[in-house]
């Protein structure tokens, strides 16, 4: 479906979003010209693929370690 204008789009934008979830893609035009697509959205159907960042990510060896000068300015005893 093709809507000619964005105030025709704005004006019927419940009805657009109604055809689009049905499947249709719909296109906005401004000045004649396409804009805009409108289609239904697809979530990514690539399954997730375990240890695909590994070698990638580094944890620094004194990650666990809370840092002096923050204990300092929060008052907490040094251990």
């Amino acid at each position: 479906m093709v809507v000619k204008t964005v105030t025709e789009a704005k004006a019927k934008f419940s009805s657009l979003i109604e055809r689009v979830s049905r499947g249709e893609e719909v296109i906005v035009c401004k000045a004649g010209k396409p804009v805009a697509v409108l289609e239904p959205y697809r979530e990514e159907s690539r399954p997730r693929r375990p240890g695909s960042m590994r070698g990638r990510v580094r944890i620094s060896a004194d990650f666990d370690e809370f840092p002096r000068d923050i204990s300092r300015a929060l008052g907490v005893a040094d251990s």
